[in-house]
């Protein structure tokens, strides 16, 4: 009896020991293997605004959005500090296999991020929002997903949501993509930002025609770099206005690596980009009452990543953007952002795998054309586990 009862208890420690050293969020049901994954992350901030601050609830309090960034000939400077758990995310992904040996894969992703439903009084209560929702099969891509212009990979590690805002091309939006060998194409869902002399920025769901993208990948031992171009329409219709001009961009991108260190980079110009690049920190295009004029930017990033040790590690970066507005628009356009740029520099520290503190340090810069002026400097405190 003796005997037994101990093998009985030794087995099941076994068993419990292997349960709990084995991915908790890790299953398998028939032929679907199911997984769950992750971050949770808090974020507290201190911004200096050189022209005023934003109100309270304002995106760019969250993160740095370029073209929130105040300017003003008057405004003093002013300070505020916030702290959320917003960026914290989840996802579900499913890959099944197929009796013919092909596996048809999912994914689901959602945050908090960017979504109301909340206030800071009490309860600190936010919707979550659908980042990411797609099936792969034999190459496709069906779904919202990142778009196949943007190289996601080339992002570098920042405790900012985005990292390089004016720099880089950021968009998730519905698509169908065909990936073969180096090359992916895809047809995405269409939108356009246009700005009018009655309501400022207009955003339209007017095109006849979804956007459309190329992209090549190339990678070896010492990185990869990706070139990726664009082609849609820019559309504003209403009332007797129809109106439609052609908009396109091109994109190069990669990662090189030193050891564990590591160089990224993104240069992207073209012709109505808008929403594409710099969190649209311009519009696509500027309606002159009588026809649509696309505005041409150039947009890019650096960072060096350098690993001090096993433990430490930090991210050098340097973003711009820069508009060619056309002066001649100008009464019907406003005063539109013709540049930005931003520093940043971290250390961040990783005692175990998954979990890192950091400290960020973001100096932003935001020029109208008129020559207004507005900078933002962020002290940035974050921890993350990723699970």
């Amino acid at each position: 009896m003796t005997i037994k009862y101990f093998a009985i208890k030794t087995l099941t420690a076994i068993a419990v020991s292997a349960a709990l050293s084995a991915p908790s969020y890790a299953a398998t049901i028939g032929d679907t293997k199911v997984n769950y994954g992750g971050y949770v992350k808090l974020d507290a901030m201190w911004s200096d605004f050189s022209d005023g601050t934003l109100p309270s609830s304002h995106i760019g309090r969250d993160f740095y959005v370029p073209g929130t960034t105040p300017v003003s000939a008057s405004s003093s400077e002013d300070a505020v500090f916030d702290m959320h758990a917003r960026q914290s995310r989840f996802n579900f992904s499913t890959a099944t296999k197929l009796a013919d040996g092909s596996d048809i894969k999912t994914k689901i992703e959602l945050d908090f991020i960017v979504t109301g439903g909340g206030n800071e009084r009490v309860s600190n209560s936010y919707s979550p929002r659908l980042r990411q929702a797609f099936i792969t099969y034999k190459g496709w891509l069906f779904g919202q997903a990142w778009s196949n212009f943007q190289n996601v990979g080339a992002l570098p590690e920042t405790l900012d949501f985005v990292g390089p805002g004016e720099g880089t091309v950021f968009v998730r939006q519905a698509m169908v993509k065909y990936a073969v060998g180096n090359w992916s194409f895809s047809a995405e869902n269409p939108e356009s930002t246009i700005t009018t002399a009655q309501q400022g920025r207009v955003v339209t769901d007017d095109a006849s025609m979804p956007d459309f993208t190329a992209r090549y990948t190339h990678k070896d031992d010492w990185g990869n770099v990706v070139v990726s171009a664009l082609a849609r329409q820019l559309t504003y219709k209403t009332g007797a206005a129809d109106e439609s001009e052609t908009s396109f961009g091109i994109s190069a991108s990669g990662r090189v690596n030193f050891g564990k260190n590591n160089l990224k980079f993104m240069l992207t110009q073209g012709k109505g980009l808008g929403r594409y690049v710099g969190l649209n920190v311009a519009n696509g295009g500027v309606y002159d009452g009588n026809e649509l004029h696309a505005i041409d930017s150039t947009s890019g990033f650096i960072g060096y990543q350098h690993h001090w040790n096993t433990q430490f590690r930090s991210t050098f970066l340097y973003s711009f953007f820069s508009a060619d507005n056309d002066t001649n628009l100008l009464s019907i356009s406003g005063d539109p952002t013709e540049s930005s740029m931003s520093y940043s520099a971290n250390l961040l520290y990783s005692p175990v795998k998954k979990l890192t503190f950091g400290a960020e340090y973001k100096v932003g810069t935001r020029e109208t054309q008129s020559g207004l002026e507005g900078d933002i400097n962020r002290l940035q405190f974050s921890a993350k586990y990723a699970f």
